[in-house]
């Protein structure tokens, strides 16, 4: 058994000293940090949810998953799981559903006509807010007018031929 001289124990305890000091900066700098991530967490679920998600998902992986690449994955498994849903839909169903459809696109007109009248409230970006305001106005008139050309089409492949 080997003994330790004085200053060999004084050396061992001042770098003990140094990994302490260094783990307790590591982990006041963690609990700032998931501090700052449930911030982003609370104030995610007011006007994103998806922003909120990605700040937890960061904090949970300790800073390796990037919060783009969370969104984009996001973003991936909704396209996925909307092309199945869509395509496995019965003919019957069709129907109905173009309903809802073009109800929600009403409410994106309304949103849209809003936008484009965003003149009269003025401010700094209302030329960006009445452009995409009118993107939106053409794009949901489109889908609205596609929808009940649509739905037209299957209501007559059940109609009775004379």
């Amino acid at each position: 058994m080997a003994t330790m001289t004085s200053s060999e124990a004084l050396e061992r305890a001042r770098a003990a000293a140094e990994a302490a000091r260094e783990a307790a900066e590591t982990a006041q700098s963690a609990a700032q940090a998931a501090q700052t991530y449930a911030d982003q967490i609370a104030s995610g679920l007011d006007g994103g949810a998806a922003d909120g998600l990605a700040a937890a998902a960061h904090a949970a992986s300790g800073g390796v998953i990037d919060p783009f690449v969370f969104r984009l994955s996001i973003f991936v498994l909704a396209i996925f799981v909307g092309y199945f849903v869509v395509w496995s839909v019965t003919p019957a169903l069709h129907t109905p559903l173009m309903s809802v459809t073009n109800a929600i696109s009403s409410v994106i007109v309304v949103g849209a006509l809003l936008a484009v009248g965003v003149d009269a409230a003025g401010g700094a970006g209302a030329e960006w807010a009445r452009g995409f305001g009118f993107v939106a106005l053409v794009l949901a008139a489109v889908n609205i007018f596609g929808g009940f050309m649509v739905t037209s089409r299957m209501l007559a492949m059940y109609k009775k031929k004379s």
